[in-house]
């Protein structure tokens, strides 16, 4: 029987990157992902991501949607139009396959995060 994935009862061993350096827009910031749920066909995964204040353009790939809930500090998302939202401990959002524009983190951000990798 599948077990209940609780994310306070374990802590996975983290992996750390940055952006790539074409995309930076600001900084170099660490980004911190622990990955706590990964569905067995591979398409959908969740966790907890932490980052370092900094900014880069990102470019969801079609298909590929992130839903994000804040646990704690700031960020900023800007769409290529120049609109910008953001977001604080509490606040969530979607991020749609296919988005394109600016990810900035303006206070050392903690967020939930699911990642949902659709074949279209």
């Amino acid at each position: 029987m599948p077990a209940l994935t609780v994310f306070s009862a374990t802590t996975p061993e983290p992996s750390y990157d940055r952006p790539r350096p074409e995309r930076l827009l600001q900084g170099n910031p660490l980004r911190t992902t622990h990955e706590h749920f990964l569905a067995a066909t591979g398409q959908v995964s969740a966790g907890i991501w932490q980052c370092e204040p900094g900014a880069w353009k990102i470019a969801f790939a079609p298909g590929k949607d992130e839903f994000f809930c804040v646990i704690e500090g700031r960020l900023r998302i800007t769409d290529e139009n120049g609109q910008a939202s953001t977001f604080s401990a509490g606040e969530a959002c979607v991020i749609p396959g296919g988005f394109t524009g600016s990810f900035e983190v303006l206070e050392t951000v903690r967020k939930y995060y699911v990642l949902i990798e659709n074949q279209r």
